[in-house]
């Protein structure tokens, strides 16, 4: 088991509080977004390995080279090293059999802590079958992987679920055509009217599919006006309007505060969760939460951002249906795991809250696993843990966690 030393990654959004409160240090005015947990290459998290692991396996016969009373053993060496070069170095050892040969030599989930002071870029992801194709795509036609209009990073799709530690705002899924119009209608806007005449005069997905598209297409002066009038209408209603009037205020002018009002608004309680696979246009707006994903890079970007927007290629991934946001809440084992159930293979999240003097939980796994603190001092292994900690537990390594404090749990199906 490895102690990770992780990257606060300090993107504009990041909320300048809510990550240094979990870590109980002082804030340093600038943003702290996220904090990234596991071996993207991007920003892989460092651990410092003395060369010794508890595997599940009998122990070894004391042999002729074992140290003596009058001969201790030296202190093994201590090395940081990325945990992309340590899982480089022998996949199966670190991954387990049945993860390489289902994921390949590297591990397959990315895990985050991440804390939204504004609202994140709405935003969609490719299937596979389309990671894959467009991806290859960009890739035969020579675009560079840095590119700013380059859409493709990988050719891996990017599942994600996001659990509240907060309490956590956030856009999920279309609603309906009708609900959408109405909320356009009530603000009173001039320039609203030809898009919720559109959602009322067609069926569900080409309803979705003509309004977002003439959103996204629509002359940006002519688009900046309407974002400005929506804003103050939005901010004069309050209540159910007020979170378009927020949003506004962080990207004014912005086609995205259209596109967002047509939407389902989700606010999650502390141990809800989101699922949001591929098609399903989201944006996180506000919260502190612990998200797990596919290791992907592959985003493609409707509004809220300076970033490219590819529009055809996002209106080719979009689902256009309506959709009622499934808010996840763990199912409990009598092991006490409570599990965030998805249709991922990559990740599988879940959560212990340990409480004094119950029996240690044997975490025990053949799949890697990385597990996270975000209350408490609970121990895992030999090491105590506190809020932001968090440890690498490679495949088959026998583990334990006990004490009092709250643990993510995540591993992969495989």
């Amino acid at each position: 088991m490895d102690r990770l030393s992780n990257t606060v990654r300090p993107y504009a959004w990041g909320s300048t509080t809510a990550i240094p409160a979990l870590l109980g240090v002082a804030p340093t005015g600038e943003p702290q977004a996220e904090v990234w947990m596991g071996a993207h290459p991007g920003a892989p998290s460092r651990i410092s390995r003395t060369g010794t692991r508890t595997a599940a396996t009998p122990d070894a016969t004391p042999g002729p080279q074992q140290p003596t009373a009058e001969q201790p053993a030296a202190e093994p060496p201590v090395t940081e090293q990325p945990l992309t070069d340590v899982i480089a170095a022998d996949p199966v050892a670190e991954l387990g059999p049945a993860t390489v040969e289902k994921f390949g030599p590297r591990l397959p989930f990315l895990l985050k802590l991440l804390a939204a002071g504004a609202p994140l870029s709405l935003q969609v992801h490719p299937d596979l079958a389309q990671a894959q194709r467009g991806y290859a795509d960009e890739e035969r036609r020579s675009v560079p992987i840095d590119a700013p209009h380059r859409t493709y990073k990988d050719a891996n799709h990017k599942p994600e679920l996001i659990c509240a530690l907060t309490p956590f705002d956030g856009l999920c899924g279309f609603r309906r055509p009708v609900e959408a119009a109405e909320a356009m209608e009530a603000l009173g806007v001039d320039s609203l009217k030809p898009y919720a005449d559109l959602l009322r005069a067609h069926p569900e997905e080409a309803a979705l599919r003509e309004v977002l598209t003439a959103i996204l297409t629509a002359d940006p002066a002519q688009m900046a006006e309407t974002v400005t009038a929506a804003a103050a209408a939005a901010e004069r209603l309050g209540g159910p309007y007020a979170p378009y009037a927020r949003i506004a205020h962080h990207f004014p002018g912005d086609a995205g505060v259209i596109a967002a009002m047509l939407l389902n608004y989700v606010q999650l309680q502390p141990g809800e969760a989101l699922f949001l696979g591929a098609g399903v246009p989201h944006a996180y707006l506000d919260g502190l939460g612990v998200e797990i994903m596919a290791n992907s890079d592959n985003v493609l970007r409707c509004g809220l951002t300076p970033k490219h927007i590819d529009v055809p290629e996002l209106l080719r991934i979009v689902r256009f249906e309506a959709t009622e946001p499934g808010i996840l809440r763990p199912e409990a084992s009598p092991s006490g795991e409570e599990l965030y159930e998805t249709p991922a293979d990559e990740f599988r999240l879940s959560r212990f809250d340990l409480s004094p003097g119950a029996d240690p939980v044997d975490l025990t796994a053949a799949t890697p696993q990385i597990l996270l603190c975000t209350a408490g001092a609970p121990r895992a292994g030999d090491l105590v843990l506190v809020p932001g900690d968090s440890v690498f537990v490679p495949a088959g390594e026998t583990t334990e966690v006990s004490g009092t404090g709250t643990l993510f749990r995540s591993t992969v199906v495989a």
